[in-house]
C-alpha cells in the first residue's frame, strides 16, 4: 500500500508506538538533517581561511533576523498544520484542502512582505543585531541572497510539515534530506570552487530549496492524495486564516523570542566578550540546536497523532502519544547535557580550529547546557498544547523560557559575573521552564482523567 493512502484512518487505530516510530522517525530524520543544513553553512564558513573568525561571527549576527523569517513562516504554517489534522480526524477533507490552499496565499503574502523590508533596512537591522565594521560586510552578503529566497522557504517549510501531518511523513523526510545532501554538495563548490564565499553559502542554500519546492508543489497537486489543493489555489478565506495563525501565534512568539534572545545574547557579549565570543554563542546554538532538532522531530511526530485523536475524542491516546514523545525527548536532551559537560571540545571543533574560539566555545556550551537534561519535556509540553488547539497555555510556555526568565537575566546577571553571566541565564531558565510545564501538564491531565472517549472536550478550551 502506498504511503498515506489510508494514513490518516490509522492514526486513530494503530498502536500509538508504532505509531510515533513510524512518523517521528521520518520527523527526527528530517529535522536532524535541516540542522546538520544549517551547520554545514558554519563548517564550510569557519574553514574559511583568514576570515573565517569574522565570517562565522557575521554568520552568527544573522540569526535574529533568520528567526524573525521563521517565525512568520510558523505563524502560518504550524497553524495549518494542526488544523489540517483535527480535520482529518473529523473526516473533513473538503475543508482541509481550503485549509492548505489558504496556506499557501498567506505564505506568498507574508514572505513577500518581510522580504521588501528586511532588504530595505538591512544593514540598520544587523547592526542593532551585534554587527560590527568587521563582521557586517559577511552578515549583509548572506543575508541578502538569503532574504532574496525567503519567500520560497517559507513556502517549502510550511508544506513540508503539512505533508508530514497529512500522513507523509517519508515524503517530508525525503524532501528534507535531498536540500540537506545538495546544500552539502553544493556548498564547497559555489564557496570555494566559485571563490564566492560566504555568498556561496548562501546561494547554494536558496537553489536547493527552490528545487525541493518544485516538487512539492507537484506532490499536493496530485489528486491521489488525501490533502491536495483545490480550485481556485490561490485564495483568502477569512474565517480559515483566522483560526491558523491564532493557533500559530504559540510557535510565532516561540521564534520571535529567540530572536530577542539571540539580538540580545550578541548585545552582551559584544560588549563583554567581543566579536569572538558573538561567534562562540554561533558555534554553541549551532551544537545545540543539532538535539533541540531531534526533539522538534519527535515533536512532528506527535503531531498528528495528538490532533487526530483529539479531533476524533480519543483522549487515552492522547496523553499516551504524550508522555511516550516526552520520555524520548529528555534522553535526547540527556545527551546533549553530557557531551556538553564532559566533551565540549570535540563537539566545538567541527567548527573551528581556532584555539581561542575553541577555549570560548567550549566554556560556553559547557555553561550554557548545564541544565539542558530536562529541556525535552518542556520542549513536549509546549508543542502538546499547540497539537491540541491550546492557544493561550501553548503561548504561555513558548514564552516563559525565553522571554520571562531568560530576557531578564541575560541583562542583570553580567552585571556581576561579566561574560560568564550571559551563559549562565540559560540553564536558569531552563530549570524554571521545566518547573512551569510539569505543572500546566499535571493540571490538564488531571482534567482529561474525567473525560471518557467520545465525550465533548469543548470546556478544555481546545480547538475540537
Amino acid at each position: 500500500m502506498a504511503e498515506g493512502s489510508a494514513a490518516p484512518l490509522e492514526l486513530g487505530t494503530e498502536r500509538i508506538g508504532t505509531l510515533l516510530r513510524k512518523f517521528a522517525v521520518p520527523g527526527i530524520i528530517a529535522q536532524t538533517a535541516a540542522s546538520l543544513y544549517n551547520m554545514v553553512d558554519s563548517i564550510y564558513i569557519g574553514h574559511i581561511s583568514d576570515v573565517g573568525s569574522y565570517a562565522i561571527s557575521g554568520l552568527a549576527v544573522t540569526f535574529p533576523l533568520m528567526n524573525i523569517s521563521i517565525a512568520l513562516g510558523t505563524l502560518v504554517g504550524v497553524g495549518a498544520m494542526t488544523l489540517i489534522s483535527i480535520l482529518l480526524g473529523q473526516k473533513n477533507y473538503e475543508a482541509a484542502g481550503k485549509v492548505l490552499s489558504n496556506t499557501l496565499t498567506l505564505n506568498v503574502a507574508v514572505g513577500l512582505l518581510f522580504t521588501v523590508v528586511a532588504l530595505a533596512f538591512l544593514d540598520p537591522i544587523l547592526y542593532f543585531f551585534g554587527a560590527s565594521e568587521n563582521t557586517i560586510p559577511y552578515a549583509r552578503d548572506y543575508m541578502t541572497i538569503i532574504l532574496l529566497g525567503n519567500t520560497f522557504t517559507h513556502l517549502l517549510h510550511g508544506f513540508n510539515g503539512i505533508i508530514r501531518s497529512s500522513g507523509h511523513p517519508k515524503t517530508a523526510m525525503g524532501l528534507t534530506l535531498f536540500t540537506v545532501i545538495s546544500n552539502a554538495v553544493l556548498d564547497p563548490i559555489f564557496i570555494f570552487g566559485f571563490g564566492m564565499g560566504i555568498k556561496g553559502a548562501a546561494l547554494a542554500t536558496v537553489i536547493c530549496q527552490i528545487l525541493a519546492l518544485i516538487y512539492t508543489f507537484n506532490f499536493l497537486a496530485d489528486k491521489r492524495h488525501f490533502l491536495h489543493f483545490t480550485r481556485p489555489v490561490f485564495q483568502l478565506n477569512g474565517k480559515i486564516a483566522w483560526q491558523s495563525l491564532a493557533i500559530g501565534v504559540g510557535p510565532f512568539l516561540m521564534n520571535i523570542a529567540a530572536s530577542l534572545v539571540a539580538l540580545f545574547v550578541n548585545q552582551q557579549l559584544r560588549k563583554y566578550g567581543g566579536d569572538l565570543a558573538i561567534g562562540a554563542y554561533g558555534i554553541v546554538n549551532r551544537f545545540t540546536m543539532l538535539f533541540a532538532m531531534v526533539c522538534m522531530g519527535f515533536n512532528q511526530g506527535l503531531q498528528p497523532i495528538a490532533g487526530y485523536n483529539y479531533g476524533a475524542r480519543q483522549y487515552k491516546r492522547v496523553r499516551e502519544v504524550f508522555w511516550l514523545t516526552a520520555k524520548w525527548e529528555v534522553l535526547v536532551t540527556s545527551l546533549c547535557f553530557l557531551i556538553s559537560m564532559f566533551i565540549p571540545e570535540v563537539a566545538v571543533r567541527l567548527f573551528t580550529n581556532d584555539n581561542e574560539r575553541v577555549g570560548l566555545a567550549s566554556k560556553g556550551l559547557r555553561v550554557m547546557n548545564s541544565g539542558f537534561a530536562l529541556v525535552g519535556f518542556g520542549m513536549a509540553s509546549g508543542n502538546f498544547f499547540q497539537c491540541l488547539g491550546m492557544v493561550k497555555k501553548s503561548i504561555f510556555l513558548s514564552l516563559s523560557r525565553q522571554l520571562i526568565f531568560l530576557l531578564p537575566l541575560i541583562y542583570t546577571l553580567p552585571l556581576w559575573m561579566q561574560e560568564t553571566g550571559v551563559w549562565i541565564s540559560f540553564p536558569i531558565s531552563d530549570t524554571l521552564n521545566v518547573i512551569v510545564s510539569a505543572i500546566l501538564i499535571i493540571n490538564i491531565f488531571n482534567k482529561f482523567k474525567r473525560l471518557n472517549d467520545g465525550d465533548d472536550a469543548s470546556s478544555l478550551g481546545g480547538a475540537v
